[in-house]
Order: C-alpha cells, then sequence, then structure tokens
C-alpha cells in the first residue's frame, strides 16, 4: 500500500526535510539579530518547531522566548516581520512558492510539565506502588 501525503499517517518526508530547513533559517535570522526590532532584540527567541502544510504553501512557526516570559510580544514582533523573514526564508529554502508563515506558541513544554505533575500525583503514585 503506498503512502501519499495528508492521508493521516503524519508527514512525508519532504514536508519534515523543508519545515527543518525554515526553522534553521528562522533561528539563524533570530540569532544573528537580521530581523531588527526592539522586541525581538530584547528576548531570547527559541524555534523547536516548524509544520508544513502537504503543498508546502503554508509553514506554521512554533516559538518561545527564553522562560516563556513576553512570547505574545515575540510572535506579534514576527507577524509586524513576516514579509521580511519570509523573503529570507524563500532566498534559502529552494520552493516554487515560498511559504506563507504563521507563527504561534509553542506549548509542548507546558504540556510535557503538566504530564509530570499528573504522573507525581497521589493517585498514579498510589497506582504505582500497588504493583
Amino acid at each position: 500500500m503506498s503512502r501519499k501525503a495528508g492521508d493521516g499517517k503524519g508527514p512525508s518526508q519532504r514536508m519534515l526535510r523543508v519545515g527543518e530547513l525554515v526553522r534553521h533559517k528562522i533561528a539563524d535570522l533570530m540569532s544573528r539579530g537580521e530581523v531588527h526590532d526592539d522586541v525581538l532584540a530584547a528576548h531570547v527567541v527559541t524555534v523547536p518547531e516548524v509544520r508544513m502544510s502537504p503543498d508546502l504553501k503554508l509553514a506554521t512557526v512554533y516559538v518561545m522566548s527564553l522562560g516563556d516570559k513576553g512570547t505574545d510580544k515575540v510572535i506579534a514582533a514576527l507577524e509586524r516581520n513576516k514579509r521580511f523573514i519570509r523573503g529570507e526564508v524563500s532566498h534559502a529554502v529552494n520552493l516554487k512558492f515560498a511559504p506563507e508563515l504563521r507563527f504561534r506558541r509553542d506549548e509542548t513544554f507546558d504540556e510535557s510539565s503538566r504530564i509530570d505533575a499528573l504522573l507525581n500525583s497521589p493517585r498514579v503514585r498510589q497506582d504505582l506502588e500497588k504493583d
């Protein structure tokens, strides 16, 4: 059985590869301070993941600032500079179309903290101690 993009089995290798290229370029722009914005200059920005749409025309960029302080301000600053960032990404990633960028807060660390708290709760410990 062949596997096609969008068949519900996860991203294709191409989507993953392009997402990683876009992530590297945006992270490089942030670390070098090439995006001239006072908010971005005042925060250390991390880009843990970029998810591409199956047609590679939309890139959802997950970002967070160090300590998760000011992430909303960072996202607003990235939105203001979206045109410049998209142009830089299009030069770095050889695609037919430059992907539209969408910036979102990365919540994986919050989710992992929530799961850790659940695993350390008294009810779960009680069940684990029975075994």
